[in-house]
C-alpha cells in the first residue's frame, strides 16, 4: 500500500467540519486511495496543490492521460453536489467529471493543464483575470435540467436569520449589514430574470488555465439561481485574508467590467457584491472565529452604493 501523508491542516479542517466521522474517514484514506487506484486503474502521484478539506492527488489513467483524484467523507455534502454540478456542466467551462463513486466519496476529474490559476494575473493584469473569469462564467451558466438535483440559491438565506438569532460577531460584523444583506438577498432572488446553474464559489483560485479550453473552473459548490450571485466572490478574492488598500482599490473597476461582460446592471452587481461579502462573513462566524477578511472591507465599500 502506498504511503499517504495527511497534512496537519487537512486533519484539523476535517475534524472541525465532520467531527468523529471525519476522524474515522482520515484513518481510511490510505486504503481508500489504494482501492480506487485498483478500481479505476490509476497510478498515484503527489498531492494536487495544498490540501484543505479533501484529499486530492494527481494521477495517471490507464491510457496515460493525467487526472485528479479527490476524496472526502461520504454522505450528503459537498462532493455529491460537486459531482452533480460537474455532470450538469458536461465539460463546458469546467473540468470534466470522469468517474464518481458515491459509496467511497470519490471523484475522478479531468486535470486542467498547465493549471495556473487566474490569481497569477492579480494585481498586475487584473482586467485580464476578470475577463478570463467572465469567459468561464458565460460557458457555465445555462438553464438547469428539469431533474437537476442542485439546491436552490434561496436556501442560503437561512444563514442570515441564523446569524441574527445567535447574535455572533456583532462587534465585527454590524447587525445592520446583516439585516440589509438578508433583505437584499430575498429581493435579488425574487427579481431574478431567470435561474441558471451557478458555480457558487467562482473566484480566481477556482479558474485554471487549460488546453481544451483557455480556462476551466474547478470545485463548484453548485446551486441554481440568479446569475448575478456569481459576481460576489470575485470582489474579495484572491487572498481574502489580505486587506491591503491596493487590492480593495481593484473593486470598482471589477464591478464595471463584470456588469458589461455579463450584461448585468451595475446596481445588481453592487448589491450581490455586498450580499456575498456579508454572507461570507456570516459563514465564517458559524465556524467559530470572527471574520477578519477583505470581505468586510468590500461590504463597507459597497454599503453607500446600495439602493
Amino acid at each position: 500500500m502506498q504511503v499517504i501523508d495527511i497534512p496537519l491542516i487537512l486533519r484539523r479542517n476535517v475534524v472541525d467540519v465532520w467531527g468523529a466521522d471525519g476522524e474515522g474517514w482520515l484513518a481510511t484514506v490510505p486504503s481508500l486511495v489504494q482501492e480506487l487506484a485498483d478500481a479505476w486503474d490509476l497510478q498515484i502521484h503527489g498531492p494536487a496543490g495544498p490540501l484543505s478539506f479533501h484529499y486530492v492527488v494527481e494521477v495517471t489513467r490507464k491510457d496515460g492521460s493525467p487526472a485528479v483524484l479527490k476524496i472526502g467523507p461520504t454522505g450528503p455534502g459537498h462532493l455529491a453536489i460537486e459531482a452533480a454540478a460537474l455532470d450538469a456542466y458536461a465539460g463546458h467551462g469546467a473540468v470534466r467529471l470522469l468517474a464518481y463513486d458515491p459509496q467511497r466519496g470519490a471523484l475522478l476529474l479531468e486535470q486542467a493543464t498547465p493549471g495556473t490559476s487566474a490569481t497569477a494575473l492579480v494585481p498586475g493584469d487584473d482586467a485580464a483575470a476578470t475577463a478570463a473569469i467572465i469567459g468561464v462564467t458565460r460557458r457555465l451558466h445555462h438553464q438547469p435540467a428539469s431533474h437537476c438535483p442542485l439546491p436552490d440559491l434561496a436556501t442560503h438565506g437561512k444563514a442570515f436569520a441564523d446569524h441574527l438569532r445567535a447574535g455572533r460577531g456583532a462587534d465585527v460584523l454590524p447587525r445592520r449589514w446583516v439585516q440589509q444583506a438578508a433583505g437584499l438577498f430575498g429581493e435579488l432572488c425574487a427579481s431574478s430574470p431567470g435561474k441558471v446553474v451557478l458555480h457558487g464559489d467562482l473566484h480566481h483560485d477556482n479558474v485554471l488555465q487549460a488546453t481544451r479550453e483557455p480556462w476551466l473552473a474547478i470545485d463548484p459548490h453548485g446551486v441554481v439561481g440568479d446569475r448575478g450571485y456569481e459576481t460576489g466572490a470575485l470582489l474579495y478574492n484572491p487572498w481574502p485574508e489580505r486587506r491591503e488598500a491596493e487590492l480593495l482599490a481593484l473593486v470598482p473597476a471589477r464591478i464595471e467590467q463584470l456588469a458589461a461582460g455579463l450584461t448585468i446592471p451595475v446596481e445588481r452587481v453592487v448589491a450581490w457584491g455586498f450580499v456575498k461579502a456579508v454572507l461570507s462573513s456570516v459563514w465564517t462566524c458559524q465556524s467559530g472565529p470572527m471574520p477578519d477578511t477583505r470581505a468586510l472591507d468590500v461590504a463597507e465599500l459597497l454599503w453607500p452604493r446600495l439602493p
